[in-house]
């Protein structure tokens, strides 16, 4: 069935057709849910072995990718990130009166962490691809 052709009740929320190259040959597909609690501040900036798509599903997350512009991402927006080189900088709860979520799909190598840390040496030698709030 095509886009326009789906069952009531069925929406694509986004699409991306220009994410494929970064799918690692060999990957296994992981699906990840993430609950942060009212104002957590997320994980320290970090990368992810591999692209992700995900789906807020409660909440408002603080999201930063390098290169991007901090935005606000509400329950039901949609997200994507690359992985490999460019850092997930930040991933918080943006309230501090209720809890958030984000259900991820993640393509990685088996074996593989999530995510892997980055030293603050590093975030400071890349601070010039962050985009200033």
């Amino acid at each position: 069935m095509s886009a326009g052709q789906l069952p009531p009740g069925i929406e694509i929320i986004e699409t991306r057709a220009d994410v494929t190259h970064w799918i690692p040959a060999g990957a296994e597909a992981r699906s990840v849910r993430v609950t942060l609690g009212p104002g957590d501040p997320g994980a320290p900036p970090h990368r992810h072995p591999g692209p992700l798509f995900g789906y807020v599903t409660e909440g408002e997350i603080l999201f930063e990718l390098e290169g991007h512009a901090p935005r606000i991402l509400k329950a039901g927006d949609a997200l994507f990130e690359p992985g490999g080189d460019v850092i997930h900088i930040e991933g918080s709860n943006n309230r501090t009166d209720q809890q958030a979520q984000i259900v991820l799909t993640m393509f990685a190598l088996p074996g593989t962490p999530v995510l892997v840390p980055v030293s603050a040496e590093e975030l400071a030698e890349r601070k010039h691809l962050r985009v200033s709030r």
